[in-house]
């Protein structure tokens, strides 16, 4: 399988939403993101958190062994100019605003890595944009 790109929101995803305070763990939340990393996906914070609380986030995530491709950007480095979009172009978008809100990191896991998933990678993306909005 080929490494996907997968944007992670922070609050209410990876954390209890608690903002601008960071909330307690989601169950499964770090454990699922290194699996994930140890697969070989690429994983984008990606957050309305910004200076301050964004490093926070980061520092966060960091001290619980995730450490990010990149942050609100789509690679390293990337510039934005004035009045650019910062949305990211992913293959998978995880955030607790999906249509039908957040699953649950096992449910993720399942949908993205799961052994039950027979299925190539353009049927697997299918699946989770019906899941995950």
């Amino acid at each position: 399988m080929r490494s996907l790109i997968i944007a992670v929101d922070f609050d209410g995803t990876i954390v209890d939403h608690e903002y601008p305070r960071i909330g307690a763990e989601k169950l499964f939340a770090f454990q699922t993101l290194r699996a994930l990393q140890d697969k070989g996906h690429r994983l984008i914070l990606w957050t309305i958190r910004e200076s301050k609380t964004l490093q926070e986030a980061v520092d966060y995530c960091r001290s619980n062994g995730v450490e990010f491709y990149a942050i609100n950007e789509n690679f390293p480095g990337e510039g934005f100019e004035p009045g650019q979009s910062r949305k990211v172009n992913a293959d998978i978008f995880i955030d607790d605003r999906n249509v039908g809100g957040f699953l649950g990191w096992g449910e993720i896991w399942n949908a993205i890595e799961g052994e039950n998933l027979e299925y190539d990678i353009e049927k697997k993306k299918g699946l989770l944009s019906r899941l995950f909005g």
